[in-house]
């Protein structure tokens, strides 16, 4: 919820302070692009030494450090909310620099949490339910952020800020299970037998890059401040409900997960939804009305979960736990260059070309991505269960366990 709220509330104030300081829509969008690439670069830098710290290290103890030094962010946020254009946006880019150094380390255990605290038979619905949690935020979370903002900058940064310390002692009174040690903890060869275990498994190499193309390509929630002021022109309000609308989607379809979840043809499932998601995004792009942009926001929301669904039981069956911190590492590199570095590309295409065109060949571009993934990875479109894998994954799995016996 917190992290929503801090999302949109910043989205508005560096669109609306660079708009302030005579910015055109197109250099506005493109500031908003520097914003998500100012997050990526550090975690690009430092993700695989979180993913080694989240085997290596107590998971829970990681996650709860990163939860208040994101509170601490929020504090300075929250003083320097009413800062003119000229500070405030210096203030937001450190900000985001400095959420992107964190978030190298929190991902990265906070996955590899989540299969300790469940038996693997229930791990894929476990994911939705955790999903479903994460999705409720994403609907609630921007469209508060929107009605707090309206109340004075400060409101929204104050709220997230009392959020995290409350998810801070939620984290730290959690008691899960023993972490299983790492043999020989060298933090390069760990870096390194991470890498090699996610090349050899296609599964996990195909559905991590499947992610990275799609969402870099028709990635577009960046641009959402622009198309609610100057496509749609609507308010802040409007922009938490635009950005809420993904979420309606996405907690939708979560919970028909968490109470049905898939069991079959769980590759044709993944490949739908993310040329589907392309499709929506070429429907956002195009529409001039409010409603039919909320709606293509909501479709694209709940395809996207099925997408992250699949997704992620298939990357975490097929990982053994102590790779998951580096394996989850990997794959929050290729989500972050997808989701902070596409809005960076998001950006730099709304400025060449304008924000609307940009979308709309973010779309098309995503469903031609997809169509060749599936050629690229046979094997990952053939998947049928969450359990069986190709001989290839499997082998992988059995190389991963041999090496940490020896």
């Amino acid at each position: 919820m917190a992290v929503q709220i801090q999302a949109t509330a910043m989205g508005w104030q560096m669109y609306d302070a660079a708009r302030a300081q005579g910015a055109s829509i197109a250099e506005g969008a493109f500031m908003l692009g520097l914003v998500g690439l100012a997050q990526f670069l550090p975690l690009l830098v430092l993700s695989l030494f979180g993913g080694q710290a989240a085997d290596r290290y107590n998971r829970r103890l990681i996650l709860t450090a990163c939860i208040v030094a994101k509170a601490a962010i929020m504090f300075g946020l929250a003083i320097a909310a009413n800062a003119p254009p000229a500070i405030i946006i210096p203030v937001i880019f450190t900000a985001a620099i400095s959420a992107g150094m964190i978030n190298a380390f929190m991902p990265p255990a906070a996955s590899a949490l989540l299969p300790m605290l469940l038996p693997r038979a229930e791990l894929p619905q476990g994911i939705a339910w955790s999903s479903l949690a994460f999705q409720s935020s994403l609907v609630v979370g921007p469209a508060i952020g929107g009605l707090l903002y309206g109340a004075g900058a400060p409101v929204p940064y104050s709220v997230a800020f009392v959020l995290l310390v409350i998810s801070a002692v939620l984290m730290f009174v959690l008691k899960p299970p023993a972490q299983e040690p790492v043999k020989d903890a060298r933090t390069v060869g760990m870096i390194m037998e991470g890498l090699r275990y996610v090349w050899a498994n296609k599964i996990v190499l195909g559905a991590i890059s499947l992610d990275l193309v799609v969402v870099l390509l028709a990635g577009a929630v960046a641009l959402l401040p622009v198309f609610a002021r100057d496509i749609l022109h609507a308010g802040p309000g409007e922009l938490g409900v635009l950005r809420s609308a993904m979420g309606v989607g996405a907690a939708s379809v979560a919970l028909w997960l968490a109470v049905a979840p898939l069991r079959r043809r769980v590759g044709l499932w993944m490949f739908g939804s993310t040329i589907v998601f392309g499709l929506m995004t070429i429907v956002f792009g195009l529409s001039e009305y409010l409603w039919l942009t909320a709606a293509a926001l909501a479709i694209a929301g709940g395809v996207d979960m099925i997408s992250v669904y699949v997704r992620q039981s298939l990357i975490q069956l097929a990982t053994p736990d102590p790779m998951r911190g580096r394996v989850a590492a990997v794959s929050f590199v290729f989500i972050s260059a997808s989701n902070e570095f596409g809005d960076f590309e998001a950006g730099v295409m709304a400025r060449i070309f304008g924000p609307v065109m940009a979308v709309t060949l973010g779309g098309v571009a995503a469903v031609m991505a997809s169509a060749w993934w599936m050629r690229l990875f046979p094997a990952l479109a053939k998947a049928d269960g969450f359990e069986t894998l190709p001989p290839e994954a499997q082998s992988a799995v059995e190389l991963t366990k041999e090496a940490e016996k020896s």
